[in-house]
């Protein structure tokens, strides 16, 4: 019951200190993506979930319910994507945006109006903690993780290329399809 008592923990307190006007959650669906159809690879190494943790998952479900908080689930796609998808659509019609987690990946939605929580290390990322983690600006952040790679994700980068340099690469080039057309 570790996982269920823990992610309740998080979410109560959340709930307490944030006091949010809406709220929903995201979850991965079982199997394949479309991150998995457009690469093979894509997450390759990553072992299973321990089948323990798994047991938990539908009562962390039910207790999503019980809280009366909107369970997305999108089968085909990563809760990241849902994430995205429901950020930017909250953004584009004026709300404040608090994103609770602690993947790298959701940096890039940063803006004035979407911060990051991260609640295992108690921090908060806005444009500014995004510069002085990657070297640039929020939006930049996908173009570094595909030069420098994400093993997590199983996402190879290029040979060579750390976070350092490709910071260094993408604030010159400003985007990694400038970069790449200008490879000479």
């Amino acid at each position: 019951t570790n996982a269920i008592y823990g992610f309740n923990n998080m979410l109560s307190k959340f709930l307490r200190e944030e006091q949010p006007d809406y709220l929903a959650i995201a979850f991965d669906p079982k199997g394949p993506t479309v991150r998995h159809e457009a690469f093979a690879e894509y997450k390759a190494h990553r072992p299973a979930m321990p089948s323990d943790l798994a047991l938990q998952i539908p009562y962390i479900f039910e207790l999503v319910r019980a809280y009366n908080i909107p369970l997305l689930l999108e089968e085909g796609y990563e809760a990241d994507d849902v994430l995205g998808s429901v950020t930017k659509e909250a953004e584009r019609r004026g709300f404040t945006v608090t994103i609770v987690s602690g993947d790298k990946d959701m940096l890039q939605l940063v803006s004035p109006q979407v911060r990051v929580l991260d609640t295992m290390k108690d921090k908060v990322f806005q444009e500014k903690e995004v510069w002085e983690k990657f070297g640039v600006k929020p939006a930049q952040v996908v173009d570094v993780l595909g030069l420098m790679g994400d093993s997590s994700d199983n996402i190879p980068g290029v040979p060579g290329i750390g976070q350092k340099t490709a910071a260094q690469l993408i604030n010159q080039f400003d985007n990694l399809e400038n970069l790449l057309a200008h490879l000479n």
